[in-house]
């Protein structure tokens, strides 16, 4: 009998699904993958069920992409269970990896985030306010929903992680890097160190970003909407709130090429202690600071919140993917490759 392949699993928690299409986006290389791995476990693609999850012995799973943040019971047991079940398990993707834009609700509490949602949100059509529960009785039977977690947790908060492929989603021509190197462990090939970000590196951004610095210092920040960028310079300097100075490359810089200023999905560099601080001042480094000889202080003041009001939701904008890489958050120590 022919020797059976390694499995391969991919799992979606609190995300958006681009991780999938990201995946779906590697195109013939996917060819690729079904050659070398059993592609056994994808719930948005395939109808493998929990149950043959539990079935398989503990480390049966050779590979596992865990994408999306922990926002649910649900998502935590799915986690734990993955991590059993798994000789390798990797953060796939910005909110694996950091939380991403879901971790931004742990800024309010799970009440107010259903009452958003449900009840208050421009546009609703709720008129008996109604909001799920986790346990509801109908005709049939008792239908049941999982439980939000206290709070939104990034993979490693909760099992050992054993790589992380940042991005929101991750780059095609990363996802396939990276599957090509499982490819070349699978024939002997080391594995990169435990706990290294694949498919990034420790360079900005704007290392490998097309725009020219010109050295001009922007008179203030502006949202996308209120200008359209010079093509070929750097659009900080222009007063967009690009922060590719404080994320680490890997992206081929492919946002800026098109005149949308980087948001940081690839995460911040290990140097910086705090993700929206380094983005903070990378932004504060091309903005003209307005010092005038002889300019009393509540006129500076008052030039200098003009200058930053470009930055509608500072937390959005310097904590949009990590924020549960931040100080107040508890950093990790991160390795790169």
């Amino acid at each position: 009998m022919p020797k059976s392949k390694p499995k391969l699993a991919m799992y979606w928690a609190a995300s958006c699904g681009g991780c999938e299409i990201a995946l779906a986006n590697i195109h013939e290389v996917l060819l690729e993958l079904d050659q070398h791995f059993d592609f056994m476990f994808c719930p948005c693609l395939l109808d493998t069920k929990r149950r043959d999850i539990l079935a398989l012995d503990d480390a049966a799973i050779f590979l596992t992409l865990f994408n999306g943040a922990l926002r649910t019971h649900e998502n935590l047991e799915m986690a734990q269970l993955l991590r059993q079940k798994s000789q390798v398990l990797v953060a796939f993707g910005a909110c694996a990896a950091s939380g991403g834009v879901p971790a931004l609700a742990n800024q309010h509490g799970l009440q107010d985030v259903l009452d958003t949602v449900y009840r208050t949100a421009p546009g609703l059509d709720n008129p008996d306010q109604t909001v799920p529960g986790t346990s509801s009785q109908v005709a049939c039977g008792e239908l049941t929903l999982p439980a939000f977690l206290p709070c939104v947790q990034a993979l490693h908060e909760a099992v050992t992680v054993d790589y992380t492929l940042p991005g929101c989603p991750p780059e095609p021509l990363q996802i396939i890097a990276v599957i090509r190197q499982v490819v070349l462990v699978l024939s002997g090939a080391a594995w990169p160190p435990a706990g290294a970000w694949l498919g990034c590196g420790q360079r900005a951004v704007c290392d490998e970003c097309p725009r020219e610095r010109r050295g001009v210092l922007a008179s203030r920040l502006v949202r996308n909407f209120e200008a359209i960028p010079q093509d070929g310079w750097c659009l900080a300097e222009q007063g967009f709130a690009c922060v590719g100075a404080a994320t680490r490359n890997g992206c081929k810089a492919l946002c800026p090429a098109v005149n949308m200023p980087c948001t940081g999905c690839y995460g911040t560099l290990d140097r910086f202690a705090d993700p929206g601080a380094a983005a903070l001042t990378a932004l504060a480094a091309v903005i003209d600071p307005c010092y005038t000889h002889g300019m009393d202080e509540a006129t500076w003041h008052k030039n200098m919140r003009t200058a930053l009001s470009g930055v509608a939701d500072p937390l959005g904008t310097f904590y949009r993917y990590s924020l549960l890489d931040s100080v107040s958050a508890g950093s990790t120590d991160k390795a790169s490759s």
